[in-house]
Formats: structure tokens, sequence, C-alpha cells
């Protein structure tokens, strides 16, 4: 199955953190899908479609995606999980607000800040405030991970294009705009 990538992004300006998330999705698979949610992202998706290994990136423009917030968000990335064996966010701000919310929803566990992949469902994360590390196994169908950039090396913008695809709105979002 495919894997998703959330794309952190501000200001126009796609985070950095998500290379090295795409960068731990390539050592889980190869049919990489970018998800990039807010208002007006056209250039966001732009820069998305151009990273290597990526074939794919999703769009959900909106206003109600406008400010990241995981009501919204949580609910859009819900809704696509069944299409993807792996979802992943890089662990910044916004991912680690994010994800444990679609793993409470889909009802499955979240391998919080990842920094090495043995395989498919196996994979290494530090605990007691990195002094040790922990090998974590999951047969779940479909896994909901935040990954540490700094452990996986960012991959390159080659000047490729993805498939870009509009996608409409969660069909249950909360449409809550942060003012």
């Amino acid at each position: 199955m495919s894997i998703l990538v959330f794309c952190d992004h501000d200001d126009g300006q796609l985070g950095a953190a998500t290379l090295n998330a795409v960068s731990a999705a390539t050592q889980i698979g190869d049919d990489i899908h970018l998800l990039v949610a807010g208002d007006t992202t056209g250039t966001i998706a732009a820069q998305a479609a151009a990273i290597a290994g990526v074939t794919k990136v999703l769009v959900a423009d909106g206003a109600e995606y406008a400010h990241s917030l995981a009501e919204n968000l949580a609910p859009l990335i819900c809704d696509m999980a069944s299409q993807y064996s792996h979802i992943l966010a890089p662990a910044t701000t916004t991912g680690k607000n994010i994800m444990p919310r679609v793993a409470a929803i889909l009802d499955v566990m979240q391998i919080s800040d990842i920094i090495q992949i043995e395989d498919a469902n196996t994979f290494q994360r530090p605990i007691y405030a990195g002094n040790a590390l922990s090998t974590v196994r999951s047969d779940e169908t479909v896994k909901i991970i935040t990954v540490r950039s700094t452990a996986f090396e960012a991959v390159a913008d080659t000047g490729s294009t993805a498939t870009i695809e509009k996608i409409g709105a969660a069909g249950d979002a909360l449409s809550l705009i942060h003012i």
C-alpha cells in the first residue's frame, strides 16, 4: 500500500522537516503521497511535487485548514487512512499536535518520534529523555508515526514533478477557524 506524509509548512514555504519525513518514508516503501493542507497552498504543492521519491501530492485547500488546527486536519487524514499502510508526519509542533488525534480517531497506537526503521512494522525510538532506545513493532493495519527530523537525511528537491491532485474537505470537519 501507499504511504502518506503530512507536509508541515508555514508562510508559503514547505517545512524542512517534511524532507526528513519523506526520507523516512522511502525506507518503508516507494509509493509516497504527500498531503498539503491549508489556505492558498499552490506554491507549497509545487514545492512538494518536486521532492525526490514522491509520486503524488494531495492538496486540501480551504480556510478551515489555514492554521493547521488538529481539530480540522485529523478528520481529513482519517478519511484518507484506509488507502495507506503508514501515515507519517514530522515530529514538529504541528505533527505532534495532529497525529495523536488521528491515532485516537482510528483507534490505533501512535509510534512517536522514530529515529530508525528496521522494517515496515518495526521502528526504533528514544525513551527516558533519550537515555535509552526502544524497538517498537506494530501490526496495526495503518501505522501512525511521527519522525524525528534530525535522525533522517533530508531528501533532495529533484526538480521532477509528481502528480498534484485536489481533494475535498473531510466529511466531518469541524471547520474551526482560528482568529
